[in-house]
């Protein structure tokens, strides 16, 4: 399996309509690490470790978002994986 991270940045109507919780249980299902929070600009942030199928899908639901979600925009940059994110996270900070 190829490990891989991926960091995004996802703009629109994305706090205040669970897309954290979304998120969160999205990456769980797909067995990936990481963490979301959400931004003072009113975007989300995300950080996706595991596969990289799994983190392409992670990115396709991301870009979806929850029904109450707007998702105007998803900036997605590859990075090194350091394997270190066995669990996914919702941070408040």
């Amino acid at each position: 399996m190829k490990q891989a991270c991926a960091h995004l940045i996802i703009k629109g109507i994305v706090q205040g309509v669970f897309f954290r919780a979304f998120t969160r249980d999205v990456a769980t299902r797909l067995g990936l690490g990481g963490w979301v929070k959400n931004l003072t600009d009113g975007s989300v942030e995300a950080l996706f470790e595991g596969d990289r199928e799994a983190i392409e899908q992670a990115i396709k639901k991301c870009s979806v978002g929850p029904s109450g979600a707007r998702v105007d925009d998803v900036d997605v940059r590859w990075e090194e994986c350091l394997g270190h994110l066995k669990d996914f996270q919702v941070r408040y900070y």
